[in-house]
């Protein structure tokens, strides 16, 4: 479904102390961005932001970066964030291709996907959060050992992503088919997580760690 433009979004986000405009100046510097020396977790595509501020709330000692492209629902994130008073959350509107640029080796020590697109046509499959050519771009900034949490809803995509991430160099620590099932305790169910599974739709959830 295309979003409605929202043109009030970009000025409201600009003016929150929460949203970075110009990460690419922060390339190295994120531990000054937050003033401490916490470990930085990063969520690709945060959209509404129900998980990246349930996780900041819960975890006042790590710092949380999300991403997303669309400023008509990164709004929506930012608020959230701003009603919590989360300082150690930092929310960025950008498109995730240009993730590499804005984070140098070793800053970030976790990453969340969280349900992106499946893209499911051959041709398409390289534009895929979870494909080979991404993997090896995130590990140009990950910390040795780091993981990274990946939930879907879409067979095709979870299953080839298996192979990505072992062709990458990850080790596949923990895998279910049926996360809600699964006795994994550790979930925080994402806006999308919760309408689709209302309508019978199984989520997949796997942590694979950076060798």
């Amino acid at each position: 479904m295309r979003l409605r433009k929202k043109w009030w979004a970009r000025p409201e986000m600009e003016q929150s102390p929460c949203v970075i405009i110009e990460p690419k100046e922060y390339k190295g510097k994120w531990q000054q961005v937050f003033n401490n020396n916490n470990p930085i977790h990063l969520e690709l595509g945060c959209g509404r932001g129900r998980f990246i501020a349930t996780k900041g709330e819960a975890n006042r000692d790590i710092n949380y970066i999300g991403i997303d492209l669309k400023d008509e629902v990164l709004v929506y994130a930012v608020r959230k964030v701003v009603e919590k008073e989360l300082n150690n959350v930092k929310l960025i509107p950008l498109n995730i291709n240009w993730v590499g640029d804005i984070f140098d080796k070793d800053e970030i020590s976790k990453i969340y996907i969280n349900f992106c697109n499946p893209w499911p046509k051959l041709r398409h499959n390289k534009r895929r959060l979870t494909h080979s050519n991404f993997l090896r771009i995130y590990k140009g900034f990950l910390k040795p050992g780091s993981e990274i949490w990946f939930k879907t809803d879409d067979q095709g995509l979870f299953n080839d992503s298996i192979v990505y991430f072992e062709e990458s160099g990850f080790e596949i620590k923990y895998i279910t088919y049926d996360l809600h099932n699964s006795g994994f305790d550790k979930n925080i169910v994402t806006e999308y997580e919760e309408k689709f599974t209302a309508l019978g739709m199984k989520t997949m959830f796997l942590i694979a760690k950076l060798k």
